[in-house]
Order: structure tokens, then C-alpha cells, then sequence
């Protein structure tokens, strides 16, 4: 098997020296996931990764990443030493990215990177060998340790790119020199760092600053600050592909939700395509036409993406569906769980709304007889100095009034929750943690159940209670 990295290719890459010759599989930067032949790169967060080269190198570790030799670690042991490992691991990435000729797209947005990414990685792989992130590694060590993972026969490699403060993006992409660079969407997300919605945008577009020559863009048309993000491509005289509603390049006809899926019609390429998602959301159809349109930016078959969409689910957190069985002995009964627990914003929270609102529970089943739709909903972070305001206005939201209830966790939900009618106020809590131990009672047989707010809610704990009332399949199942 060719090696992902040999000794002596990382230390051409670093600068480093090595210890001894060594090859390696792949690349870890956590000794929980490591597997053997990996290199281990010693990053500094929470904790000092050189704290854990021992472990590493016992678990079997082919070397490791360091700027010293930690103690406990024998004098013999592989080690790539260098002066700085975060600019070690980045290096290791500019390398990787260099030595391959995949054709490689890069995807930002306020929401639906990695759903994105993923309806990416799930066509692109039919087509030819993908390389994407398992995770939502988009930040400044996760994406040169997407890059340092990819393998040099890669043929599409697809890379998130995030931010949360200005100037994060431009060395991501100018690191991950993408051939297309795809913006999902700009919204309220981390306006806390930011004056406006437009300089959340002014920052998006930084996705095209890496972009190869020939290189193209592929934007949303239908936000209120397209313009920002399509002025920065002509500033840098990039093409430009337009996808949403308003096109023109890629347009959206019509968007139906039923039941379990979507059915999408577009126009794109000179082709007109009927296709489907098997989960509902009209926020997913918009970025599945914006995939199809970077299919076909990076020359692969967007035609044979838009069969192949329909095997893409989402990951968990994100809108992943699953049956909970609450009594193996009767049959039907069971509730709906949408596991949306990972993040949140107006934007998003918006379209998670429309998808319950469009849910059927189902009626006969549970203790209270008819089915309800029901959102348990953590704060919305980083929103600003209108974070009271955003909160409180959900309330108006036209799919929330087709709810049967609505628990809130967080101090900011509790603006929500007072603005709702009494007959939708269900429990607020201080923390998600206060309502793990009512969650028999904040669901029943029957209900579809929404749970969604940023990962800082720790609303997770509430999916997690919820699975544990039954007996947890997927919605495929």
C-alpha cells in the first residue's frame, strides 16, 4: 500500500527533522480515534498533544508531530520535529494539495456547509475517488488536516471552509486552492463579530480569494447580499454561477415537500432535471441545485449527481430523522425525532420550522390520542446585539403557528417562549440539562419532535434523552 505520508516527504514539507524513517496511513490529531500507521500531530488546544505522543505511539502510531521530545517518550521514537506543529500540519496540507491533480471544491456559508459538503462527497464518490472531511473540520487546523489527509490519486476532494471572525477565510482558501468555490448561503451567524449581515458577506466571499486561474464561483442569487458576494467576483474576475429562484444559471421551478421528501425541478446547464431528496426541507433543495452546479463547474456529470442525490441523508445534528419505538409490543408506537442539535440561527431555525410544520404526526398511538408537532429549542448564539430581538420575533414565524407545542431551554429562548400563545407554551428551563430529566413528559408516542439550537445550548442532551424512551432506528429503516 502506498503511504499517505513517508518520512521523508513530511520533512520535505516542514522543514523538520525526523527521527528515524518512518511511513504513514493517515494523519490524527486525538489518540481516541487513532488508528495504527497514523501520524500523530501533536496540536496544542485545551490540552498539549504532547501530552499524549506516549499513548500515541503505544496505540501505534507510525510517528509523531512535535516540537520536542515530551518526557516518558523513548529516545529511539519517531518523531518529525519541528519549530511550531500547527504550521508543521499546514505545510503537511500545502504539500498534499500540491502533489494531487484532483479538482477540488470549497464550500462556505452562515448555513449548510456541511450538509453541503456532504450532499457533495455523497455524488462526487460515484464519479470517481472523493476525499471530504468525516466531520465539520473547517477552521485553522481543520482544514490543513483535511488537506494533509487527502491521498495524491485523489480525483474530487470537497473542503468546508468556516469563520467566526474576520480574516479567517482568505488563507484557508488561498491554502486550499480550490478549482470551484461554493457559497451556501449569508445569514445571522456570528454577528457578534460582525457590524451586518453585509460584512458576513464581505467575509464569505474570501472563498474565492484562493481560487485557481479559471477558477469559478458558485453563488447564491437569492440572498439580499448576492451583490456583495457577486461584486467580489468581479473584482477578482472570477466566473460567476448563479443558483436559487432568481438563477439565472442554475433556477429553481419549483420545490414541493411531501411527506418524507422533496421534489426539486431545475433548470441548469441547458437541461431541465426532476429530482428528489429523501428527507424534506426547502432549505436542502437550495443547496442541492447549488451541488449540481458545482458538479458541473468541476466537469463531472450533474446529470447522474441528480440520481445519486437521493441516497444522501443527513448527518446527525443536522436534520437526520429517526423512528424512536416506544413500545416494541405495539406496533406504531413510536414518535419522530429531527435531530437538528448542532447549530442554529434565525435563518436556520426558519427553515427546520417549515419542515415540522409540514410533518405528519400520527394520531391514536401515545397517551394524549392525537399526534402533535412539537420544537424543542435551545438559544441561538452569536448573534449580536439583536439577540433578544431575534429570539422574541420567532415567535411571528408563519410555520410556528402551525405547532402543536414548543418547549425552550436557554435564557434567550425564554424571550421566544414568553411571546408564544398559552396554548404552545410548554416547559422552559433554565439549561437543556433541566429538561432531560421531563423528557417523558415533554413528548409521547405520535408527536414528531424537532430539537434544534447551537451547540453551545447543549440541546444534544435532550436528543440523547429522547432516544433513550425507546428503541432508535433510522428513518430508512
Amino acid at each position: 500500500m502506498t503511504p499517505l505520508w513517508t518520512s521523508a516527504d513530511a520533512v520535505a514539507a516542514t522543514g523538520g527533522l525526523t527521527t528515524k524513517d518512518w511511513n504513514a496511513q493517515g494523519v490524527s490529531i486525538d489518540t481516541r480515534t487513532l488508528q495504527p500507521g497514523d501520524l500523530f500531530v501533536a496540536l496544542t488546544d485545551v490540552r498539549d498533544g504532547h501530552d499524549f505522543v506516549a499513548q500515541a505511539l503505544e496505540k501505534g502510531a507510525a510517528a509523531a508531530l512535535v516540537t520536542h521530545r515530551p518526557d516518558g517518550v523513548a529516545e529511539d521514537a519517531p518523531l518529525l520535529i519541528v519549530a511550531d506543529v500547527l504550521e508543521a500540519l499546514g505545510a503537511l496540507g500545502i504539500a498534499a494539495r500540491a502533489r494531487t491533480k484532483a479538482q477540488i471544491a470549497a464550500i462556505t456559508g452562515s448555513v449548510g456547509k456541511t450538509s453541503t459538503k456532504e450532499m457533495l462527497r455523497a455524488v462526487l464518490m460515484r464519479q470517481g475517488k472523493c476525499h471530504a472531511a468525516e466531520a465539520s473540520y473547517n477552521n485553522h487546523w481543520g482544514v490543513p488536516l483535511t488537506l494533509a489527509r487527502m491521498p495524491a490519486d485523489t480525483d474530487y476532494a470537497v473542503i468546508e471552509i468556516g469563520m467566526s471572525n474576520p480574516g479567517e477565510i482568505t488563507p484557508l482558501s488561498q491554502m486550499t486552492r480550490p478549482h470551484v468555490a461554493m457559497v451556501t448561503t449569508v445569514a445571522a451567524a456570528h454577528l457578534a463579530s460582525f457590524e451586518s449581515l453585509a460584512g458576513i458577506a464581505v467575509e464569505k466571499a474570501c472563498i474565492m480569494d484562493g481560487l485557481e486561474p479559471g477558477g469559478i464561483a458558485v453563488l447564491n442569487g437569492d440572498i439580499e447580499t448576492s451583490p456583495v458576494l457577486q461584486n467580489h467576483a468581479k473584482m477578482l474576475g472570477v466566473s460567476q454561477v448563479l443558483f436559487g429562484q432568481a438563477g439565472p444559471d442554475w433556477t429553481i421551478k419549483d420545490v414541493r415537500i411531501t411527506g418524507d421528501v422533496t421534489v426539486i425541478k431545475t433548470t441548469g446547464a441547458d437541461t431541465d432535471y426532476l429530482f428528489k431528496l429523501s428527507v424534506p426541507g426547502r432549505h436542502f433543495a437550495m443547496n442541492a441545485v447549488g451541488v449540481l452546479a458545482v458538479v458541473d463547474a468541476l466537469g463531472a456529470d450533474p446529470i447522474a449527481a441528480s440520481l445519486d442525490i437521493a441516497d444522501w441523508v443527513p448527518p446527525a445534528g443536522r436534520g437526520a430523522r429517526e423512528v424512536i419505538v416506544t413500545d416494541m409490543a405495539n406496533d406504531g408506537e413510536s414518535l419522530e425525532l429531527l435531530d437538528d442539535a448542532f447549530n442554529a440561527n434565525p435563518t436556520s431555525l426558519a427553515a427546520s420550522l417549515e419542515v415540522l410544520a409540514a410533518s405528519k404526526p400520527s394520531d391514536n398511538v401515545g397517551r394524549i390520542i392525537k399526534g402533535r408537532r412539537v420544537a424543542i429549542l435551545g438559544d441561538m448564539l452569536e448573534l449580536g446585539d439583536a439577540e433578544v430581538e431575534m429570539h422574541r420575533d420567532m415567535a411571528k414565524n408563519p410555520h410556528l403557528q402551525k405547532l402543536d407545542l414548543i418547549h425552550c431551554a436557554g435564557p434567550l429562548m425564554q424571550h421566544l417562549w414568553a411571546a408564544l400563545p398559552e396554548e404552545k407554551q410548554g416547559q422552559w428551563a433554565q439549561t437543556a440539562a433541566e429538561l432531560v430529566a421531563k423528557a417523558p413528559r415533554l413528548v409521547d408516542a405520535g408527536d414528531v419532535v424537532l430539537v434544534k439550537g447551537s451547540k453551545g445550548s447543549k440541546v444534544s442532551l435532550i436528543v440523547d434523552a429522547i432516544r433513550k424512551l425507546g428503541h432508535r432506528r433510522s428513518q430508512e429503516q
